[in-house]
């Protein structure tokens, strides 16, 4: 007898405990399958892949403490208690801790919808300027001339001015200042000439200040293909340079004193050498095209994710073509654009593991 009482004391002392064990067993095997499966398997994504994941397992890891919360074994006003105890707390960290988070989240929902700039862009914010190559759900990345990478907040982005250059064309300006005896008709000939020759359109002079002891003028042009802005300034100051200087126009303050010696009525320019000639003009028999432009090592990040959005846009709208067409498709018709449509998809969810290319290069590197 004692005995059996003993095995009853201790089962009824253990029973209520039950619900609470297989709970605990529950959810944390839910939750740990869960993150194998969505994020430690995956360990390819990349960070704005992984946030909608790790958001799920947030929210499944807080369903779960209430699940737990409900299998305590006590009174059930106590239990309610500590179900809100959990909800005092979650709001809390929402409230305190998780403001910016949650300002950034919004805020790049925001540019999401506008599209006030997409991957690639030129912009400039802050006094900062580059090209987009990722815009995140928390923050945006912009690749610098010094092919630095810079992520804003996209509550700085939504909040301040951004300054975003046209994919239909920019314009590319220069300013000099020469001397009153020229002639403004003959400085704007050869400064049109010299935009020309830089490979812009519709070029234009204007006079845009007359000082004390010069004249200040700005050429400008149209450039039609953006991606390499930082090429054309450094094409057109070369342009006006070989155009005033291969016709006898100093770019020089008509107070500059030389020490060296000069003989009267000698100018101070830099003659075109004969042999080797680079020229800006590509119809110039003496042009050397360069193999290189700078921007593909400034905007080397920037280049590749523009290219790779490109892709998915119109892999995109390949496969919506396809879907519409499957509706009437019927017999053998159908089953190629089923093949399609798969093998679409499949080139998508290649491009959507595709890493960074400073990713790639460690990478490469680590093998070799």
């Amino acid at each position: 007898m004692d005995s059996t009482h003993f095995v009853d004391t201790l089962f009824s002392a253990i029973f209520p405990f039950i619900p609470l064990v297989v709970a605990l067993v529950f959810v944390v095997g839910i939750l740990a399958g869960l993150h194998y499966l969505l994020l430690a398997k995956q360990s390819h994504l990349s960070n704005e892949q992984k946030l909608p994941r790790q958001v799920s397992m947030l929210v499944l890891t807080i369903v779960g403490a209430v699940v737990i919360a409900m299998a305590l074994p006590v009174s059930e006003s106590t239990r309610n208690q500590v179900i809100a105890l959990i909800g005092v707390l979650i709001s809390g960290v929402i409230a305190f801790s998780s403001t910016t988070m949650v300002g950034n989240l919004m805020a790049g929902i925001v540019l999401r919808v506008n599209r006030p700039f997409k991957v690639g862009d030129f912009i400039k914010v802050e006094g900062y300027s580059g090209r987009v190559t990722e815009m995140g759900l928390l923050d945006t990345e912009i690749q610098t001339e010094s092919r630095e990478l810079i992520a804003f907040a996209n509550t700085l982005m939504v909040n301040s001015p951004v300054s975003v250059t046209r994919a239909s064309g920019a314009v590319v300006s220069v300013e000099l200042s020469l001397g009153y005896d020229l002639h403004h008709s003959v400085v704007e000939r050869h400064l049109i000439a010299a935009a020309k020759n830089a490979q812009l359109s519709d070029p234009f002079v204007q006079v845009i200040a007359l000082g004390d002891f010069s004249v200040n003028y700005r050429i400008s042009g149209l450039l039609l293909e953006v991606n390499s802005l930082v090429s054309a300034r450094s094409r057109l100051h070369k342009a006006v340079l070989d155009a005033l200087h291969d016709n006898d126009i100093e770019i020089v303050s008509p107070n500059f004193v030389n020490q060296r010696p000069q003989v009267e009525g000698s100018k101070i320019l830099a003659k075109t050498p004969v042999h080797n000639i680079s020229s800006t003009n590509p119809s110039d028999p003496h042009h050397v095209a360069s193999e290189n432009t700078p921007e593909d090592v400034i905007f080397d990040k920037a280049e590749q994710a523009q290219q790779q959005e490109k892709t998915k846009e119109s892999l995109t709208q390949t496969l919506a073509e396809i879907e519409s067409q499957l509706e009437e498709a019927q017999g053998e018709n159908k089953e190629k654009l089923k093949g399609k449509k798969a093998d679409i998809e499949a080139t998508l969810a290649e491009l959507m593991q595709q890493k960074p290319t400073e990713e790639v290069a460690a990478t490469e590197l680590k093998k070799s």
